[in-house]
């Protein structure tokens, strides 16, 4: 009997201490978001409450800090979560995992070696983020290029 009611008491202390899951949950954004990097180097978009330091993409990308400064950058986020960035004259997109107070590079999507992106637009599909370039089109997911 005492070993009845020890198992019981566990169970009971062991259900109560069990994490709430909700499950399913999309993420994504429906449409990508252009947004011009202000003079302190941070990215902001009302709809979604969002705000970031995009500068060390930037240096990541270029090797230039200061190269920010009135530039755009296209921005989407995957039904994961992901968030999916990248820009003219950008040769990568940068993909990162939301954290607390920021953001995490997860991966970085070489695009082309030699030739930068001129017109870069991402659409989200069903499984992947499209990235279009003039005539070329890309499938990306948060662990690289598919096609």
């Amino acid at each position: 009997m005492k070993q009845f009611i020890i198992i019981v008491f566990a169970s009971i202390f062991i259900y109560a201490c069990s994490t709430l899951t909700l499950k399913p949950a999309d993420y994504a954004w429906p449409i990508e978001n252009v947004l011009k990097v202000d003079n302190k180097g941070f990215i902001t978009e009302q709809r979604y409450s969002f705000s970031v330091n995009v500068k060390p993409i930037f240096y990541e990308e270029f090797k230039d800090s200061t190269n920010y400064i009135g530039k755009e950058v296209r921005i989407i986020r995957d039904k994961a979560g992901f968030y999916f960035i990248t820009g003219k004259d950008f040769k990568n997109v940068y993909v990162f995992k939301p954290i607390e107070n920021g953001m995490q590079l997860e991966n970085k999507i070489e695009i082309s070696e030699k030739q930068a992106l001129s017109s870069p637009v991402f659409n989200q599909k069903n499984q992947f983020i499209e990235l279009i370039d003039n005539q070329k089109k890309y499938q990306l997911t948060s662990k690289g290029l598919v096609r």
